[in-house]
């Protein structure tokens, strides 16, 4: 996953033949599964049974009728996934050959293009220092080049914002836009202001929404190479630290630790399911993870009990 400016038809077509035949032969081309939660569409209601998924439950019919009732749905044909992607300062860092915008790019491409070759439609939100650009949803290979070249152009110039990042805004702004119940993937690496966790909450409540965590080793705990320069990505502010002092580290290392709690702690309250990938990941096996992981969401959706190579994951 290289951060070189490589035309999007090439890199597309490496992607192609490295990660998406991987993906085909270790899922057997059958995506549909992976990418479907809980139909779209009610159907019926009927008397709740044993092993039936409680949030199906409709409480008012529930309460006039004294018996619990659970809501059928019908699953439409066709998915419609929306990708909002966050391209703002601190995305574009990477400590060895990838930055965290080349790895969304990269992984925003291989979704895309698996939807898209089997007739669903994506569509996009790109956010820099606000939502700088909208794709309405489509489908095809051109569709998937046109929003390659978007997320190039955004990704030309790294933007600088003095207030920092506002992921909230690019949530609100796909609630508001977002009428019809859809699939949202969120590409960020949630390094933002606060105030994002409850636009994410109640965009999950309508949609199915998968949260990717864009993130860097180097962003976990820092090297002894002694005295360094630091940026900060969003304003740009700079700051020398040395990193010989051990106790410089042991801090620095203990407040990213209470981070990745505090992250992991909102995305599990908002609902969401989350994927973490790293700069110095496997795409494809990250999306194999990602694969499991839907396994068990519609295993569970579904009532029946998980097989036991994926109850050993769990």
């Amino acid at each position: 996953m290289s951060t070189s400016p490589i035309p999007p038809d090439a890199l597309l077509r490496r992607l192609e033949w490295t990660v998406i035949r991987r993906l085909d032969g270790l899922l057997h081309g059958d995506y549909r599964t992976y990418f479907r939660g809980s139909g779209l569409d009610l159907a019926d209601l009927r008397e709740y049974q044993f092993h039936d998924d409680v949030r199906h439950i409709d409480w008012n019919v529930t309460a006039r009728l004294a018996t619990p009732y659970v809501r059928e749905f019908n699953e439409e044909r066709d998915l419609t996934a929306w990708f909002l992607l966050d391209l703002s300062g601190s995305v574009h860092f990477g400590s060895e050959k990838a930055q965290k915008s080349g790895v969304a790019r990269d992984l925003v491409a291989v979704l895309a293009r698996v939807l898209t070759r089997h007739g669903n439609r994506v569509g996009a939100m790109l956010y820099t220092d606000r939502v700088d650009t909208v794709l309405v949803p489509r489908s095809g290979r051109r569709h998937v080049l046109h929003l390659m070249h978007a997320i190039g152009k955004c990704t030309a110039s790294p933007p600088r914002s003095p207030e920092g990042t506002r992921l909230g805004d690019l949530l609100a702004a796909a609630q508001s836009a977002l009428t019809r119940r859809v699939m949202v993937f969120v590409v960020s690496d949630f390094v933002s202001a606060p105030g994002w966790q409850r636009p994410l909450a109640a965009l999950a409540q309508r949609h199915d929404v998968v949260a990717v965590r864009l993130y860097d080793p180097l962003e976990m705990a820092l090297p002894d190479i002694g005295l360094m320069v630091v940026e900060d990505a969003e304003t740009g502010e700079q700051v020398f630290v040395d990193t010989h002092d051990r106790g410089f580290r042991r801090r620095f290392a203990a407040i990213a630790e209470r981070r990745e709690r505090e992250l992991r702690a909102a995305l599990a309250a908002a609902g969401v399911d989350a994927l973490e990938l790293a700069t110095v990941d496997d795409l494809a096996d990250a999306l194999m993870r990602f694969a499991e992981l839907r396994k068990r969401r519609v295993q569970a959706l579904s009532g029946k009990p998980l097989p036991a190579h994926l109850r050993a994951a769990s």
